[in-house]
């Protein structure tokens, strides 16, 4: 697999708009935040979906991967919320 320019564009725009979109759940601010957030949660959301056999029932793949990650950044936030906190 090869991975060229557009390609980690593309990713990197989902991960943006998922970890904005994400901020609107679980907080914080930032372009950085949001961009980390939604990349890191588009692996999480990626694995969660897969090992859960989700399917998204959206007809365009790139808006059902942005609803994935952003899904995903949630869980990750939360979850580091919680070993933050203990």
């Amino acid at each position: 697999m090869t991975v060229d320019a557009q390609s980690i564009v593309i990713i990197l725009v989902v991960g943006l708009v998922a970890g904005w979109l994400a901020s609107f759940v679980v907080g914080g601010y930032g372009v950085v935040r949001y961009l980390v957030t939604g990349v890191l949660g588009a692996i999480v959301g990626t694995y969660l979906f897969a090992a859960l056999n989700i399917r998204m029932p959206i007809g365009d793949p790139l808006v059902a991967q942005i609803v994935v990650a952003a899904i995903g950044a949630i869980v990750l936030v939360l979850i580091a919320r919680l070993v933050v906190r203990t």
